[in-house]
């Protein structure tokens, strides 16, 4: 089970904390997002070894760490824009390697809305 928190409403500039927490953390975690009309785009991701993945459009704005909750994952997300207004979902694969792809994971959570205008 996933459960994300921390979505809400800012104006272009602002900042947002996500937090995922998880009751199984898998080999990779992401972080997706999903906004109306297109298709959901993994935004950036932690693999088993730590290391951090972002996509082009939020790489240098936005962070994803772990703290020494070892069944939480954040998203940091600074310098946001109306471009990156989407429902935002953390998501959990078991096997091995840490895809792009969506179906290619095996948990998800409910969602959080982030809203920039």
């Amino acid at each position: 089970q996933l459960v994300e928190s921390g979505g809400g409403s800012v104006q272009a500039g602002g900042s947002l904390r996500l937090s995922c927490r998880y009751n199984h953390r898998g080999n990779c975690m992401g972080w997706f997002r999903q906004a109306p009309g297109k298709e959901r785009e993994r935004i950036a991701a932690m693999d088993g070894f730590g290391r951090p993945e972002y996509a082009n459009s939020v790489k240098g704005r936005f962070t994803v760490t772990r703290d020494k909750d070892p069944n939480a994952l954040y998203l940091q997300m600074n310098s946001l824009k109306t471009g990156d207004t989407a429902m935002y979902y953390c998501a959990v694969r078991l096997n091995s390697g840490c895809p792009l792809n969506w179906e290619d994971f095996h948990a998800w959570g409910q969602g959080t809305q982030v809203t920039v205008s």
